[in-house]
């Protein structure tokens, strides 16, 4: 029995030798790795026939996290604290999400997914939380700190695809990122939320699976909380026949 290809996408950097880089965190590709999927690298860069032809041998897609989207996607508030903006990456999963809506293939989006699932959708996020969520918490626990850090618990909503998968009301979380959804798209619910009200979880209804955090479940996979949610989704686009 083959294992369930799942398109990870992919983020562009230089290293210290100042050499252009396509990667991803291997935290992602291990955590497909021990849900059961053969993970796949999407270059940012394709066209959009090479993306198209990519996509059609995947039976599920993870949008992992990252730098930020563009705010002229969403019409967001403009902030010093925007960084690492690819305007390239932002088309591709945008098509992506489109793509996968469409034609039910499921996805899972973390932490910058959940974000651009949300705004490929018509939501709209804050370009910063501490300047534009009254009464946040802090969220931004990078960098500096261990990237499995516990900081705060997530309200699960009970009858969500997320409940059903972690089955326990409070999940506790870490969490890496400076923006977050405002504005839910339209056709998303939400399904679980921080202490001060932050969207930490959607999803997207009739949808085989269709799902994003905020956090980063791939830093927890010693919880099994965590490796119920990429088994759960793993497990779903193995459903797919190409």
């Amino acid at each position: 029995m083959s294992l369930p290809i799942i398109g990870l996408t992919t983020s562009r950097s230089t290293n210290e030798a100042g050499i252009p880089l396509i990667a991803t965190t291997e935290a992602y590709v291990q955590a497909i790795l021990g849900a059961g999927g053969s993970p796949l690298l999407i270059p940012v860069g394709l066209s959009d026939s090479q993306l198209i032809e990519v996509y059609s041998h995947l039976q599920g897609l993870l949008f992992i996290g990252g730098g930020d989207v563009d705010p002229a996607l969403y019409g967001g508030i403009p902030s010093s604290h925007i960084n690492d903006v690819d305007p390239v990456r932002d088309h591709l999963e945008l098509v992506l999400v489109q793509r996968a809506i469409k034609d039910g293939r499921p996805f899972f989006g973390i932490c910058r997914g959940i974000q651009v699932i949300n705004v490929a959708l018509g939501g709209k996020l804050y370009t910063d939380i501490g300047q534009q969520h009254v009464g946040a918490i802090r969220h931004d626990y990078f960098p500096g700190f261990p990237r499995n850090l516990i900081v705060h618990n997530i309200e699960v909503i009970p009858g969500s695809l997320l409940a059903g998968l972690v089955r326990v009301p409070l999940l506790p979380v870490n969490s890496l990122h400076h923006q977050g959804i405002s504005v839910v798209a339209p056709s998303l619910r939400t399904i679980g939320f921080s202490p001060d009200g932050l969207i930490e979880a959607v999803e997207l209804p009739e949808h085989p699976f269709g799902l994003g955090v905020q956090w980063h479940p791939e830093w927890l996979t010693d919880q099994t909380s965590m490796q119920a949610i990429f088994r759960g989704f793993v497990e779903a686009a193995g459903k797919i026949i190409l």
